[in-house]
């Protein structure tokens, strides 16, 4: 019991979001009958089928590795809605762009995940994006309610040199030392291969001419079902919804915001191709409009061109012409990484190492067998932009699957240590609020055995 909690508690740390995400998705999706209320916490609810669904949710993403009871589902639930609770007890604060940015990124993911916007709108039962949006928008606000509250109850927890120590040494005597995943620094260099002067005015002639024909009539939606190249035209007929706070474009947002209402934008360039843009509605601080998207083409010469020059880069580094973080500087057309060495950031943790065995398959495939210093081939790559390019990945380090070190690994031991006294610190305010707060447990799960007193039995 006390393994599968930790596991548990681990888990979910990492994945809350998604979870509640997914699951909230599930259920809207599948429109589950509502069968009965497991648990009233303050104003805030925990349904049957949400034990059902969170149980699953569990059991799926870790691949069958962990098993729960309903009753120990319920109890993680609970613990959500009582930082949820007192969050907005303890007036914190959630502001719309944040809750904007989460609602952006868990788009961003869910489409990695199955490929299409179109295909998560289909999957989870949601009638547009708008729809999509709305369901997430709620799950985020309450998830970041969440993260700040624990936040707020941790913000003056650290751990002491000594600390660390007594945590690794009580580990290594009870033989639970954790063994890390192989993790891997990693650095490129990128050379994008660019349309010709003639292609790109050929785009923007284009454009105009559309342009044009809106204005004297045609349907701006036909034309961008027709003509545009993104990839959510066939959902949405090129029409959005675009506020100041969105995760759209820079430019994409500052003409969006100069339009009068039913104006057309002349051609502008963003990082995704051309666009012209159309104002149909302004609804205080946000602005309806419909877009069509061109991408120049790229001729194969051009991207051979641009191939044969990053294998010269490649081999003038081999032989020592130049070094690899000349070469960064020199060649690499890379914004995010130009100027940090050609280093890759995780997007996922914000840090420059990657978890070998977390790592997407086809990157995986490429830098594997790699040891330290090693370059791979040369090879295409297309951004979700559409941006075409060659490069080629530099093992920076590598640390192959070991136990825990206390001095090689001291930062994530400490890290380790810290988030454990962390919970044992949420777990201490969890215990006292449980007292003034109102909860009332549906029959079926006051038999439970919980590790708190959530039925607030009197002990004497």
């Amino acid at each position: 019991m006390p393994q599968k909690t930790i596991i548990l508690k681990s888990t979910k740390l990492l994945s809350i979001a998604v979870l509640f995400i997914a699951t909230t998705f599930q259920l809207n999706a599948q429109k589950i009958k509502i069968d009965g209320v497991a648990v009233v916490i303050g104003k805030n609810i925990v349904l049957d089928s949400d034990i059902a669904k969170f149980k699953q949710e569990v059991e799926l993403r870790s691949e069958g590795k962990i098993t729960i009871t309903d009753c120990e589902m319920l109890e993680e639930l609970m613990q959500q809605k009582l930082l949820s609770h007192h969050a907005i007890i303890d007036s914190v604060t959630v502001l719309d762009a944040e809750v904007n940015s989460k609602v952006d990124q868990s788009i961003q993911f869910f489409t990695q995940e199955y490929g299409s916007l179109d295909k998560v709108i289909a999957a989870y039962g949601f009638n547009d994006l708008d729809d999509l949006k709305g369901e997430l928008y709620n799950v985020q606000k309450d998830n970041i309610l969440v993260s700040k509250e624990q936040l707020k109850i941790t913000e003056k927890v650290d751990v002491t040199p000594e600390e660390v120590r007594l945590y690794y040494n009580g580990l290594k005597d009870k033989g639970e030392l954790p063994e890390f995943t192989a993790e891997i620094e990693l650095a490129q260099i990128v050379m994008n291969s660019e349309p010709t002067i003639a292609e790109n005015n050929r785009v923007v002639k284009e454009l105009n001419e559309i342009r044009q024909a809106v204005i004297d009539g045609s349907s701006f939606r036909m034309k961008a079902i027709i003509n545009s190249k993104d990839p959510s035209v066939t959902q949405n007929g090129g029409r959005m919804e675009v506020t100041k706070e969105s995760g759209f474009i820079k430019e994409f947002k500052e003409v969006s915001f100069s339009l009068e209402k039913d104006e057309i934008s002349k051609p502008f360039k963003t990082l995704f191709g051309y666009h012209i843009i159309q104002l149909h509605e302004v609804n205080g601080n946000t602005r309806i409009v419909s877009h069509i998207l061109l991408q120049p083409e790229i001729p194969e010469s051009r991207l051979k061109e641009t191939q044969l020059k990053v294998e010269e880069i490649k081999r003038d580094i081999e032989e020592g012409k130049i070094t690899f973080e000349e070469a960064v500087k020199k060649y690499s057309d890379d914004k995010d990484s130009k100027n940090n060495g050609g280093v890759i950031i995780n997007n996922y943790t914000g840090e420059t190492k990657f978890d070998l065995t977390r790592m997407d398959p086809a990157m995986y495939a490429r830098v594997n067998d790699l040891n330290e210093g090693g370059f791979t081939d040369v090879f295409y790559d297309q951004t979700r932009s559409g941006e075409k390019m060659y490069k080629f990945i530099l093992m920076k380090e590598r640390t192959d699957t070991h136990i825990a070190d206390l001095v090689e690994d001291y930062v994530k031991v400490q890290d380790l240590a810290l988030r454990k006294k962390k919970e044992e610190i949420i777990e201490k305010w969890s215990k006292d609020k449980i007292k003034d707060t109102y909860i009332k447990l549906g029959e079926d799960y006051k038999k439970c055995s919980f590790q708190k007193n959530w039925k607030k039995v009197t002990i004497r």
